[in-house]
């Protein structure tokens, strides 16, 4: 490898009012940051499918340490904005307070909750996607055909939704319940060549089911906007240093894949019901219980199996100088038990979901 491959995160937020509660302001807030309402691409805030969310988008970084500083940066701009209209930005993947979701008013995103019910209307989730540059299709089938069964330990790093409706779910990441009722969403299997992904990829929306390919919201897919692979699992994470972690490891297993693939190793074929168990398992427990291991698809420690993920991406990592940051953010990581504990354990404490928001806001923007 020459140099580090470009990398860039799109984070959705949560917008709260100052009793934690969503509001839908999101149109409100871009209008007065001078941010289009239609969405700007990369380095600008957008809107989301609800009125209660905003979303970020870095520019493609090849430093991580870059990268991390256009994160904070991002969330910054996203409560610059919530500002104007008496709005908190909160890295929350769901809503702990009850809430009714409103629909953004783009034709696209109407039409999308009359086809999908209550699929649609209950779609207040916040993600983190992560893309990584590939040379092109060629290269990126084969990486999404390689990365599936490491992207639960993936997800499971990322779990920041335990609370829905008031209640605990007894889920880590209940936003990766939720999601998943869309009708493509979820783990694939083996492409092999670009001809089969678009060739399953225009199967889905000749069935007239979805809308368009934007709507084919595969785990990791080619990403309809940008020559890029893009990793779709995630929560969107409490604390920036995570989603700085997440953004190093899935470069690490793209590049991993694209070597593998150059060397000749054929792509593995588990099959999608064993990458969609791994997927619910680590939804569930998150880092507080086992996961399955891609490598012996057994159930072992979340510890163990992470341990698993950074060896194989290990050689990567090291290339672009990003091992030991991946190491320290792992120890911070585990210090706290990620976004579901912390959400609990303030819980625990107060008794409080309007108290639980207010604190996840102030470490959304440390």
């Amino acid at each position: 490898m020459t140099k580090p491959r470009t990398m860039g995160v799109e984070e959705e937020f949560l917008l709260v009012g100052p009793d934690g509660s969503p509001v839908a302001k999101a149109a409100a807030a871009l209008e007065a940051a001078g941010h289009s309402v239609k969405g700007g691409g990369t380095g600008a805030l957008e809107p989301e499918f609800m009125e209660e969310q905003i979303e970020t988008a870095t520019h493609p970084r090849s430093s991580l340490a870059e990268l991390a500083d256009e994160i904070r940066a991002g969330r910054a701009r996203a409560q610059a904005a919530a500002d104007r209209v008496d709005a908190r930005a909160v890295a929350l993947a769901t809503s702990p307070v009850p809430f009714t979701g409103t629909t953004v008013s783009r034709l696209r995103y109407q039409q999308a909750r009359r086809v999908f019910g209550m699929t649609a209307r209950e779609q207040l989730t916040s993600g983190c996607h992560v893309h990584v540059a590939v040379d092109d299709d060629e290269e990126g089938v084969a990486v999404v055909d390689r990365i599936g069964p490491w992207l639960a330990t993936v997800m499971a790093l990322s779990t920041n939704s335990p609370f829905w409706q008031g209640e605990d779910t007894d889920y880590a990441s209940f936003r990766s319940q939720v999601w998943t009722r869309w009708p493509t969403a979820g783990p694939t299997r083996r492409f092999g060549t670009p001809e089969g992904y678009h060739a399953a990829v225009a199967a889905l929306v000749a069935t007239d089911t979805v809308l368009d390919q934007n709507m084919v919201f595969f785990d990791a897919r080619l990403s309809p906007r940008y020559p890029t692979v893009e990793v779709r699992v995630m929560d969107v994470c409490l604390d920036p240093d995570t989603t700085t972690l997440l953004a190093a490891l899935v470069r690490g297993l793209v590049e991993t894949a694209a070597r593998e693939a150059a060397d000749g190793r054929e792509a593995p074929d588990h099959g999608v019901e064993l990458l969609r168990t791994a997927a619910w398992r680590a939804g569930r427990s998150g880092l507080a219980g086992d996961l399955v291991s891609p490598l012996t698809w057994r159930p072992a420690p979340a510890h163990d199996v992470v341990g698993q993920l950074v060896a194989h991406v290990r050689d990567a990592l090291a290339d672009t100088d990003d091992l030991q940051v991946v190491t320290d953010l792992l120890g911070k990581l585990w210090s706290t038990g990620g976004g579901a504990a912390q959400q609990r354990a303030w819980f625990a404490e107060t008794g409080d979901l309007h108290g639980v928001v207010e604190r996840a806001t102030d470490l959304t923007h440390t």
